[in-house]
């Protein structure tokens, strides 16, 4: 019974110190066994592992590429035309060893903070080289920009044990206090263009106006050239016709034409004319003419 009391703690403690021996290493993660702060064993590989309770401590890294979000950093191209940039890496722990010697126990935290500091002057250098323009950062020549902020920040980035595998320029916008006076020239921009179009269709339209215009006075001649021709055929046809008659009878063209001035002079009722009675207006009204003319008869 006093041997039982013994061994059964034993046993306790011994099946506690083996379990606190063995560990797993995950497939995606990579671990490390300090002994008093130093490196004593890298597991890369999955499945158990051991270390020695109480003495040594697990260390465990992810071994999965990661992202790092930059915060916006202003670069200044050749053009002089400044541009706040936002970007992203991705990256991951190439080497264990090297990586725990480069932060020590800040761990990731600590890791993406020299990465930040590693990237935005990167950023700054490519994109305010020469021959980098503002058009170029925001032309299909931004690829290879990317592409070369990649290389120069993988080299910088081998001492910290990580591995850059891409680096992606997500906004280019410009400084905010550049923005007024951009919106503002585009709008003077987009004024002129439509204070141009303005001009040019006013202009179309002082030509179909002044086309309009002659072409009524075209018309309108025309259409009086030709009334004055039909009227004077007309007119030159009805002095044929009078000439005719008078011709065939003049005695009678000539009382025809007396009536017709006697009802042209004597037109309404209050007409007054001063005239001799011997004038010769007179002489159908007179009563010898009458008779003379009934005589002739």
């Amino acid at each position: 019974m006093r041997n039982t009391t013994f061994i059964i703690p034993a046993v306790v403690v011994l099946v506690a110190i083996l379990l606190s021996s063995v560990f797993i290493v995950d497939e995606r993660e990579k671990a490390l066994v300090l002994q008093f702060g130093q490196i004593k064993s890298v597991k890369e590989e999955p499945g158990l592992a051991f270390k020695i309770p109480l003495i040594q401590e697990v260390v465990r890294y992810d071994d999965r590429i990661q992202a790092l979000d930059t915060d916006p950093t202003e670069v200044t191209p050749s053009d002089d035309r400044r541009l706040v940039v936002d970007a992203f890496a991705r990256y991951r722990i190439s080497d264990v060893v090297q990586f725990r010697q480069a932060v020590g126990a800040n761990g990731m935290r600590g890791a993406e903070d020299r990465l930040e500091g590693i990237l935005n002057p990167v950023i700054r250098a490519v994109l305010g080289s020469s021959g980098v323009t503002s058009n170029t950062i925001l032309s299909a020549d931004r690829a290879g920009l990317m592409e070369r902020i990649t290389e120069q920040a993988r080299q910088r980035a081998l001492p910290l044990g990580l591995e850059v595998v891409d680096v992606r320029l997500k906004q280019t916008n410009l400084p905010e206090q550049n923005l007024d006076a951009t919106f503002a020239r585009m709008r003077a921009e987009r004024e002129r263009e439509a204070a141009d179009e303005i001009a040019r269709g006013e202009e179309a339209a002082q030509r179909v106006r002044a086309q309009a215009d002659r072409t009524v006075v075209e018309l309108t001649s025309d259409a009086t050239r030709q009334a004055d021709i039909i009227r004077g055929e007309a007119d030159a046809e009805r002095n044929g016709i009078f000439a005719t008659a008078f011709g065939a009878d003049p005695e009678f063209f000539e009382f025809y034409r007396s009536l017709t001035a006697y009802e042209r002079a004597l037109k309404g009722s209050n007409s007054t004319m001063v005239m001799s009675p011997d004038s010769e207006f007179f002489n159908y009204l007179r009563s010898d003419q009458g008779a003379r003319s009934a005589e002739g008869e």
